[in-house]
């Protein structure tokens, strides 16, 4: 039986063109699709990026700067409900920012070849994700003028921050994320910024020339950037973990019923990559579409996010369960009247379609690889998975808050138009920063998949041609 590199065609059923790493073309092709589609920028684009930027205004400038003239009083905030959607949006947010740090450093540590096209897509979203997320607590603040006063710093007053407020520990945990993930995703940009430099002209030539740092590609460049892309690999994931998990415990190390639970902690973190993830799919869809980018995002990288998605829809049932039993089972009035409240009271539609979005539908669809490697498919179920995580963050913060210990002060909330324009606001937010960063940066990380194709090769093993993989120094 001979064992020999073949550069044959596959069998007729599964032809080659449909996995990319077996799919090359020449180098130059590459870079000239992935520089064509940032420089695609007709009226539909600047259409969609001028109505965003009007939603921000409005948003952000407009009502945020109406809430700090006039007060918390404008919001839908009123006792005992002091955690609204500000803080749930918050949450939402810091979930959607695991996206980068699982599908990129993780798979990356892992060595999943099939993360190569689309890690910059999630890394992104990660550093915009949390810019967002950042802004919330100052939101929720007030007196957002006094922001610094959760910054330690050496003063005349002798005042320092509070280290037991949750506040504090949200701060210095976004902090420390942000400027994490940002290095990370700008060590891999630094390839793709150089390739840009030597094709462009005018003020993208200047810009480009002064991100990649002289960038030209040496073997010893080449060596340090992926020992320090191996490094913050590594570094950055305990960094992800930790930042939900102190999200979590801004309500677990509380007495607050529903709240206080150890449980909190992985449950977070597991809700996170779950809409993180999905969020990832939701954004490939939309750019392999508008940027044409079919060449690089194809089925086969759908099918392999579906199956996460689904396994970790299974996780996040499982720590829902959990968390539901042990309320349940431990008997206390004011966890039976929570458990009424979701099930039969004004939350009930939003508990009952939380379920239908984060169970029922993935575990009906995304068993199927006819469904996960359909996008349009894959964007309604992932988007609906977001709905429904959005979901369980207010129920589980606005929700669980309109019942305590004391009957004579339970309540109900309602968001108030205030609340509802900021969270439109800091959405496209999000949007706008994405959709600019698409024409600014290569979104496709081409050195990645160059390196990936030059490692995958066919070896002809008795009758068969089987895909090899040479590890690459």
């Amino acid at each position: 039986m001979s064992v020999e590199a073949a550069p044959l065609a596959w069998p007729q059923e599964e032809a080659p063109q449909e996995k990319l790493m077996l799919d090359p073309r020449p180098p130059e092709e590459m870079n000239e699709m992935v520089l064509n589609a940032m420089k695609k920028t007709g009226w539909r684009y600047w259409t969609v990026v001028g109505g965003l930027a009007l939603l921000v205004l409005i948003g952000l400038v407009g009502a945020w700067g109406y809430q700090i003239l006039e007060g918390m009083g404008v919001a839908g905030i009123r006792r005992p409900v002091y955690w609204g959607v500000y803080i749930t949006n918050f949450v939402f947010w810091i979930g959607i920012s695991h996206s980068g740090t699982f599908v990129s450093a993780i798979l990356r540590v892992f060595r999943a070849e099939f993360r190569r096209p689309f890690t910059r897509a999630a890394e992104l979203m990660t550093s915009f994700a949390l810019v967002v997320a950042g802004m919330y607590p100052l939101i929720h603040l007030g007196r957002t003028w006094r922001f610094y006063w959760m910054i330690p710093y050496p003063n005349q007053r002798q005042l320092w921050p509070n280290f037991h407020s949750p506040l504090e520990w949200d701060m210095l945990a976004i902090f420390t994320y942000l400027v994490g993930s940002t290095i990370y995703l700008y060590l891999p940009l630094i390839p793709d910024l150089a390739m840009a430099r030597d094709r462009s002209t005018g003020w993208r030539r200047r810009l480009y020339r002064l991100l990649a740092l002289g960038w030209r590609g040496t073997e010893a460049e080449w060596h340090h950037l992926k020992t320090a892309i191996n490094i913050f690999a590594f570094a950055i994931i305990p960094v992800m973990f930790s930042v939900h998990t102190i999200v979590a415990w801004d309500f677990g190390m509380t007495m607050t019923p529903g709240w206080h639970s150890s449980i909190f902690g992985p449950y977070f973190v597991v809700g996170a990559i779950f809409s993180g993830v999905s969020a990832v799919v939701m954004v490939l869809v939309i750019v392999r579409k508008a940027m044409k980018l079919d060449y690089f995002l194809r089925p086969e990288h759908f099918d392999a996010l579906g199956k996460i998605v689904l396994v970790f829809s299974f996780a996040w049932t499982y720590f829902f369960f959990a968390d539901y039993l042990t309320e349940w089972y431990g008997g206390e009035a004011v966890s039976r009247e929570l458990l009424t409240l979701q099930a039969h009271g004004p939350v009930a539609p939003l508990w009952y379609l939380m379920l239908i979005t984060n169970i029922v539908i993935p575990w009906l669809t995304l068993w199927n690889r006819r469904v996960r490697t359909s996008p349009r498919l894959m964007f309604f179920i992932t988007f609906s998975i977001n709905v429904g995580m959005y979901i369980e963050r207010y129920i589980i913060v606005a929700g669980n808050l309109t019942r305590n210990r004391l009957p004579f002060d339970w309540g109900v909330y309602n968001p108030s138009l205030v609340e509802i324009l900021i969270s439109i606001g800091s959405l496209s937010t999000f949007i706008l920063l994405y959709a600019l960063a698409t024409r600014l940066l290569p979104l496709i990380p081409v050195w990645e998949v160059q390196e990936g194709q030059f490692a995958h090769s066919l070896r002809r093993i008795g009758r068969s041609l089987v895909p090899s993989i040479t590890e690459l120094d």
